[in-house]
Formats: structure tokens, sequence, C-alpha cells
């Protein structure tokens, strides 16, 4: 292997164990004791469903507790944002805009972790039955002390990302949660095993469990690998000047064309609200919480509904029929009974539209499996469609982007000899 793809690989492992490594440092003045207990007594809702993408940093009060949801949360609000307004979506589209573009996601990061840390620092008061609940210091004191640990250990969480998608190997954001649902699955297959033991769940219903885990990866890899192939034809000029050089014959359309984001963009906006109602005692945002509890039907409604959604408005940015029409008119190809620009746009259009209601379904299903594993058969949350879906879709993303790398090397290696 090349030494150049060996080095990103090693700088990506670097930072993804300097965010483990982050996961276990505390806010100070916590008491972690009482923290991980009320945790191991409310696994089951929100707040569970948080620890797991945060890689059990939560359980712990870690500085990164927060993760990476706030800058997800943020990318959320500026997309619908370039979606809405223009001048926003043309910002995006040039060089220096996209800077702009980025700062202001930045900034908008900012806001939203301070507001959730000091939720979260505020709601600690009344865990642990006691005056300070969780708390060991002023109280004035530990929301700033709080406010500020997480709000740099999500900043340094972004810079890792953003370190990761430059220099490493991957999308620096989906390989932090992807290490952070990967690093509790050892631990969550030991407790199912543990349950197995005392008698709590059957030894069919585990082996149920395992055949419906092996299903789904084995769904998430047909679906992910299939694409529709829309056939291209190219000039005579073209293809003659082009004799020596591979053209592409065709327009490769994913089924899944929104990729992994649509759940990972639903859950961030399910476990923002989530985040801020635990930390009130007041009987009707409780009851609110409780609603949107993930072990509820409205949770999980609504999710589905928000995959649906996301699916449908990611794709429309991520495919550009139009873009792809007047690139293929510029090359001089076209696709065969159809006239280039407006006509080839539209059909793309339409097929990239059935293909988004097919893959967007997918997604919704697989994202609410979770739901149904923990209500029928009291599974952990890391065996659910959700953790799944993320874990195999970055490993299929990252290996294809290391196979393009390898080729890559290979074809400047062929070039440089002159073969």
């Amino acid at each position: 292997m090349n030494k150049a793809i060996v080095n990103k690989i090693l700088i990506t492992l670097g930072f993804l164990l300097a965010y483990r490594v982050l996961a276990y440092v505390p806010v100070p003045g916590v008491d972690t004791a009482v923290i991980k207990a009320f945790f191991d007594s409310n696994s089951g809702n929100a707040l569970g469903l948080f620890n797991m993408f945060s890689g059990n940093a939560v359980e712990r009060l870690s500085i990164i507790s927060l993760g990476i949801m706030p800058y997800i949360t943020a990318s959320i609000i500026m997309e619908l944002l370039a979606a809405t307004f223009p001048t926003l979506a043309k910002m995006k589209k040039e060089r220096d805009g996209m800077v702009k573009y980025m700062q202001i996601v930045r900034y908008a990061t900012v806001v939203i972790t301070l507001v959730q840390a000091v939720g979260v620092s505020i709601g600690l008061k009344s865990i642990g039955g006691g005056p300070q609940g969780a708390i060991l210091i002023d109280m004035n004191v530990f929301i700033a002390v709080s406010a500020f640990s997480m709000l740099a250990g999500t900043m340094m969480l972004m810079w890792i990302g953003e370190q990761i998608t430059q220099r490493g190997m991957g999308n620096g954001i989906s390989l932090i949660i992807f290490a952070g649902i990967v690093s509790g699955i050892p631990a969550a297959i030991g407790g199912t095993f543990k349950l197995v033991n005392t008698g709590e769940i059957n030894f069919l219903v585990l082996l149920a469990i395992v055949v419906i885990i092996i299903a789904t990866v084995l769904s998430i890899i047909f679906v992910e690998l299939g694409e529709r192939r829309v056939p291209v034809s190219y000039a005579r000029k073209v293809m003659m000047q082009n004799q020596n050089k591979r053209v592409m014959n065709y327009i490769p359309i994913k089924l899944n064309l929104s990729g992994v984001i649509p759940p990972i963009f639903a859950s961030a906006l399910l476990m923002f609200p989530s985040t801020l109602l635990q930390a009130s005692s007041n009987s009707t945002v409780m009851a609110i919480a409780d609603f949107l509890s993930p072990n509820g039907y409205a949770y999980n409604v609504i999710m589905f509904g928000l995959v649906i959604f996301f699916a449908y408005f990611y794709s429309s940015i991520v495919f550009n029929a139009k873009d792809i029409s007047e690139n293929l008119k510029r090359q001089g190809g076209f696709i065969p009974g159809l006239r280039p620009g407006e006509g080839t746009a539209g059909f793309l259009n339409e097929v990239a539209s059935r293909l988004t209601f097919w893959g967007a379904l997918y997604l919704a299903l697989i994202s609410t499996l979770p739901w149904v594993l923990v209500k029928s058969m009291g599974v952990p949350f890391y065996f659910g469609g959700t953790a799944v879906l993320i874990v195999v879709q970055v490993a299929i993303d990252t290996m294809r982007k290391i196979e393009a790398q390898i080729y890559m090397s290979k074809y400047q290696t062929l070039s440089a000899v002159g073969l």
C-alpha cells in the first residue's frame, strides 16, 4: 500500500484515539457515580440514545458529552436556510462564500452548544436526590465551568472532524459518530449475554436477534451498493479525442442518494429538544419529554417522517440534474432518445425521484427498527437499525475512499514510469 495512504489512515486513527481519550475527561465539579447510576436507569429513553451517539461520554459527563450533535444541528439549520434563501445558496456554491458559510455554521454551533450545556448543567441539580444533586461545587460556578468545558470539547470535536476530512481518510463527522457507536458495542454484547445468563432473555430470542442483525446488515449492504445506471452515448469526435482514456458510458444514480445523513439529522433534531426538556422538573415539561421518549409511538412516528423528509431534502442537494445535464452536453454526451439540456435534466430528475422514494422508505424502516427490537425483545439500542446503518454505511464509504486512493496511486505510478 502507498505510504501516503498509510499516513492518512494513521492520521485518522490518531484523531479517533484522541476523541476516545476526551470521552474519559469529566467536567469539573460533578459526582460521576451519581450520573452513572442515573444513566443506567434511563438507558431506554432519549438520554440512552444520546449516550450511544456520544460513545458513552454522557454517562461520564465528559467535556465532549454533547458530542458532535450541536454541529450537526447547526448544519441542518443552515441547509434549510440555504434551501429557502437563494443568496445563502449562492454563497455556499462559491469558494470564498463557502468559507463564510462554514464560519456561520461554527458560530451557530457555539450558540447551540452553550444553550444545551446550560440546560444540562441546571438539570444535574435534580439528579441524586440531594439539594445539589450531582453537583459538588457552587451552582453558579458549576454552570460557568461546565458550559465552558462542554463548549471547548464540542469545538475540539468539530476541529478533529474537519482535520480527518482534510488530512485523513473519510468523512470526519461520520467517523466520529461511527467510533462512538462502535466503542459501546462490546459492552452492549456483554450486557446481552448477561441477560441471557440470568434468564431475562431466552436463548431462542438471542438467536432471533442475531438473525435480525445479520439480515439488517445484509439489507443495508445490498441497498447501499444498488444503483441505476443511465446509459450515455458520446459523439464520434469526443470518442476519438478520448480513445486513450476511459470514458464512462453511464450515469450511476444510487438508490440511497442521501446516504446516512437523514437518520443522523432526524436523531439530532429530536434529541435537541429532549436534552433541554430533561433539565426541567415541571410536570408538563416532563410529560412532553415522556411523550418524545424513543420507547413511545410518537417518537418513532416523528422519526419515520423526519427521515423521509430529510432523505428527499438532502437528495435534492447532492443530486443536481441540471448541472449533470449541462456537463454532459459540454462533453458531447447524450442519453439515447432524449434531447440534451432540459429534456435530459427532466428525465434524470424523474429517475432520481423514483429512486429516492424507495431509498427514503428503506431509511425510515431501518431507523425505526431499534424501537421494534427494544419493544419486543428488550435489547440495547446498539442492536438497532440506526446504529447498524451508520456503522455499515460509514465503513462502506471509508473503504470506497481507500480503494479510490489506491487506484489513484497506481495510475500515478504508471504515469511516472511511462507505462
